[in-house]
């Protein structure tokens, strides 16, 4: 993926997002579409690796949410090749992100993409999320594609602050995942530039 191919249209989705990110964000970000295709065919990390996919599907599509975020300590469940993680790592340098799969080939590829970005505020762990721990739980605890929302909610709630939310990002809206959910919910659209199908953010508030 040519940095200076999709510079441009990453520039205009940002703006379109309402985002403002340094010279040396915008650059990281690209970086980071870059490995992302070049691991892509050892690491299994995306079905989809042409560089608008990229610049769309996980870079504009992970930043769309970044205005969702609460406090301070973030949680990434289910992060596969580092989506959303590493994209708000890289825009929210003031926050601290957890990065965990299961998968520990796709958590090799997030450590070396951690390393050759110079994230500091981000650790990627490899660990079924049933066996993970987080001292004093985290304020936000998010999931693009790891499981429906009620299984997000019971697999992850033992990591989530008391006050905290969850964030659970969708495709379509996922009004019969939701029947019945034991928090308090709210459901917001999300625009992604460039991509015409129906995006959004479920954001959960913990209440215990």
């Amino acid at each position: 993926m040519a940095s200076t191919e999709l510079k441009q249209p990453l520039e205009q989705g940002l703006a379109e997002l309402g985002i403002a990110l340094s010279a040396d964000q915008v650059e990281r970000l690209l970086a980071y579409g870059a490995l992302l295709v070049k691991w892509n065919k050892t690491y299994n990390l995306t079905a989809k690796d042409r560089p608008e996919d990229i610049l769309r599907l996980h870079l504009l599509d992970s930043l769309a949410v970044l205005p969702y975020l609460e406090g301070t300590d973030i949680a990434d469940i289910g992060t596969g090749g580092g989506t959303p993680g590493l994209p708000l790592a890289i825009a929210a340098p003031e926050r601290r992100f957890v990065l965990l799969d299961s998968s520990a080939k796709k958590i090799r590829f997030v450590r070396q993409a951690l390393l050759e970005l110079g994230l500091h505020n981000g650790a990627a762990v490899a660990s079924r999320v049933e066996d993970f721990s987080f001292a004093g739980g985290f304020d936000t605890i998010i999931s693009r594609a790891f499981a429906s929302t009620p299984d997000f909610i019971a697999k992850t709630r033992h990591l989530a602050k008391p006050g905290g939310q969850w964030l659970a990002m969708k495709g379509r809206s996922p009004e019969d995942e939701l029947k019945g959910l034991p928090c308090s919910w709210r459901m917001e659209p999300l625009h992604v530039p460039g991509l015409a199908a129906e995006r959004c953010v479920v954001c959960i508030k913990n209440s215990g």
